[in-house]
């Protein structure tokens, strides 16, 4: 009876009636957690759970993946197809053969008017990998736009080039099971807490038990900084500074794998010529870093048995992103860490399907990372589709960061977006909407028919989302995994795949290119043309996926013919000399000049604006902003802002202020903490009209991809809280 301690009412978990689980993979980020869905005897889904036999999460979900069931029947769902003949106009729903049919006349019409390339798409990281296939055999092999690119290009286009600078082709060389075998891990610009949760606890997990240090890179301290051995709380846009300085050091002490890089690298002394330049004590200045740390951190990483390096969105959302991507595989190569057990360099890739973007979708190239730049390559897909092979372009044609440069010069007039909304993602947002509003036609696919894109189409094409179809999705460590449909899209709601099979019929006159209507036998048509490749699926199917939770390419019908089965995980690339994917099979040591053109802190504008995720949300919020549970935590946009420089401009907790930029302005709450440094602010980005309103999105050089981590502001403390709040609110009201 003590304190009552009897009285306490147990523990009690609410039965939510599932009397059957179906599996699918979660269609939040890249870590490609399996899922089972759990449904009622009506058939609604009620719970999700981890699968616990799957290799990826062991049981495990985080936040996203627990509510994600919540989507089917989530506000906003389009349930209708619809048309108008002006953006401004309000809609009238219509029939799928009317809303079909307007698309392919628009697209013809402004073809024929003004050139094939006139007509751009845009799709996304988070279709299925059948979907991008018969999407990229669409534009490429019927349409003939060059103009086709995907909204990976905002988040890792980066690691893809510089994957293929260093490497002659793209695919991270290694996986989750690097954790469980490494000596030291340095982590760039990534907050796996928050940006991929199941990641961190694979990571930790492993810590705990082999107690290697965590060495975090990232001007915030974020929640992994916290938890880190050591911090190094960098100058914005400076990683390359500091990677040749830990180079530098490296060589000088003759800390570098000489064996390994005689047998695996070529243009070593460029590099060390390069490097020479960037003693630690010329390096701290600009970097931040003071010059012993440089040397010790150098230090632990050389000297590691297995070293391994991870980063996302902070390297690649950078005018030096694609440079940061190098430096790191730099680091990797000269110290032998390269296609063994505990040494890579991984990125973590940001959508659910981002790797089946930059495999299968044909965006920057053709299937399984085919070149347009190689005849034989173009005319291997040409005979595979029967179509002329001078059909094909040569070359890949605009960015999807270009593309609305163009539509604003009139270069482009029409638009197909697919599952994207660059009103949201795309940095300096009121410029997107102004070239939107000069298309000629826009059509919008999507399973949102509120998207804030949406605004400006003439047709909406209603689209399933997550588990509403089926197929495979490739996740960060290249496991190939399983989507199976747990309900039907709402209304005449149809999966993108069925969308895209229906246009092909429009545009396929005679039906002489084949467009298999199940993503089985598309599956089984992608893996007859990976034999031999790099990404090489031929021994796969959907059946062997699903019943080994998850297969990492490569996975050949070699092996399936001798039995062999499927490794639980640790599947590495490069494992063996001579085999990274240029001529000689060496890989290249690329020097990397730091040349300072980001958009620095000035008098007026004095602040460093940094951006990045929150473990509630994703994204542009247009799903989890949807989800109570998840909405409730972060429903609106805040900064974090030090105490003195709050103390310094009289600003109090909760209160509302205004951030400008040389763009544009948000309005936003304020929340003092020692997570940024007095010279910072960190705003989440994602919430429409906001952060996005602000961001410079300079495009890195080689990659395209914007910065939306170093940029300059100013804050303003507004007097009228209550108006503030208002002007907070409407300006993410359409």
């Amino acid at each position: 009876m003590l304190f009552g301690r009897k009285q306490k009412n147990p523990i009690k978990i609410v039965d939510k009636g599932v009397v059957e689980w179906k599996y699918a993979t979660c269609g939040y980020c890249s870590t490609g957690c399996a899922i089972e869905v759990g449904l009622n005897q009506e058939g609604k889904p009620v719970s999700s759970r981890g699968v616990a036999d799957a290799d990826v999460n062991r049981g495990k979900l985080c936040l996203k993946g627990i509510y994600e069931h919540e989507l089917f029947d989530s506000a906003g769902r389009g349930t209708v197809p619809k048309k108008r003949d002006q953006w401004h106009q309000d809609w009238q729903p219509t029939d799928w053969d009317t809303a079909l049919d307007t698309t392919h006349d628009e697209i013809r019409r402004i073809q024929e008017k003004y050139g094939r390339d006139s007509f751009a798409i845009i799709s996304t990281g988070q279709m299925l990998t059948e979907e991008f296939y018969t999407l990229g055999k669409l534009t490429r092999g019927l349409i003939g736009t060059n103009n086709y690119d995907g909204n990976t290009t905002l988040c890792m286009a980066s690691a893809v080039s510089g994957y293929k600078r260093s490497f002659g082709s793209d695919g991270p060389p290694g996986c989750y099971e690097d954790f469980e075998h490494t000596d030291c891990l340095i982590a760039w610009g990534s907050n796996l807490p928050e940006q991929h949760p199941i990641i961190y606890w694979r990571m930790k997990d492993a810590q705990e038990k082999r107690k290697f240090p965590l060495i975090v890179v990232d001007p915030r301290v974020t929640m992994l900084a916290q938890f880190a051995d050591i911090h190094l709380p960098i100058t914005p846009g400076t990683d390359v500074v500091l990677q040749n300085a830990l180079m530098h050091v490296i060589f000088d002490e003759n800390l570098e794998d000489a064996a390994y890089i005689e047998a695996n690298t070529n243009d070593v002394e460029a590099l060390r010529e390069e490097v020479a330049k960037y003693d630690p004590t010329t390096a701290a200045k600009i970097c931040g870093i003071d010059e012993d740390t440089i040397r010790s951190v150098a230090r632990l990483y050389a000297n590691a048995g297995a070293a391994m390096s991870i980063w996302t969105m902070g390297i690649n959302q950078s005018t030096h992103g694609s440079d940061g991507v190098v430096g790191i595989n730099n680091l990797a190569l000269i110290t032998g860490n390269i296609g063994k057990p505990g040494g890579t360099s991984l990125s973590i890739t940001g959508q659910c399907n981002a790797m089946g973007t930059r495999e299968w979708s044909s965006c920057s190239g053709l299937p399984n990372y085919r070149a347009l730049e190689n005849a034989q390559d173009r005319k291997d897909i040409a005979e595979f589709w029967n179509i002329d092979e001078e059909f094909l372009p040569k070359k890949r044609g605009m960015f999807q960061t270009d593309i609305y440069h163009a539509i604003e010069t009139g270069q482009i007039k029409g638009l197909w977006l697919i599952a994207t909304n660059p009103l949201s993602s795309l940095p300096n947002s009121e410029r997107v909407r102004r070239a939107m509003q000069k298309l000629e036609f826009c059509a919008v696919q999507d399973c949102y028919e509120d998207t804030e894109s949406a605004q400006y189409a003439h047709v909406y094409l209603p689209a399933g989302t997550w588990a509403e179809k089926e197929g495979v999705m490739t996740n960060t460590e290249r496991r190939v995994n399983l989507v199976k449909p747990i309900v039907k899209p709402p209304g005449e709601a149809k999966p993108d795949l069925w969308v895209f099979n229906e246009m092909a019929k429009r545009f396929n006159k005679g039906g002489k290119v084949t467009f298999p209507e199940k993503a089985a036998d598309i599956f089984m048509e992608m893996a007859s043309i990976s034999k031999g490749r790099l990404a090489d699926i031929s021994g796969m199917s959907h059946d062997l996926i699903e019943k080994n939770r998850g297969v990492q390419w490569p996975y050949t019908d070699k092996q399936l013919d001798n039995n062999e089965t499927p490794p639980q995980g640790g599947k590495r690339l490069y494992t063996e000399a001579t085999t990274f994917r240029y001529a000689d099979g060496k890989a290249k040591l690329i020097p990397l000049p730091f040349i300072d053109n980001n958009e620095v802190p000035d008098e007026k504008f004095p602040i460093w604006l940094n951006t990045g995720r929150l473990v509630e949300h994703w994204h542009g919020r247009s799903k989890t902003g949807k989800i109570g549970n998840n909405n409730k935590y972060s429903p609106i946009p805040f900064i974090e802002i030090n105490p003195d420089l709050a103390a310094e401009l009289d600003i109090q907790r909760g209160e509302y202020v205004r951030l400008v930029s040389r763009r544009s302005d948000a309005v936003v709450m304020a929340t003092p903490t020692q997570r940024v440094p007095k010279n910072m602010i960190f705003l989440p980005f994602h919430f429409h009209d906001c952060a996005n309103r602000l961001t410079l999105g300079l495009l890195d050089p080689h990659s395209r991809q914007p910065a939306y981590k170093q940029s300059a502001v100013r804050i303003e403390k507004l007097d009228d809280q209550q108006a503030a709040a208002k002007l907070s609110m409407e300006m993410r009201a359409f």
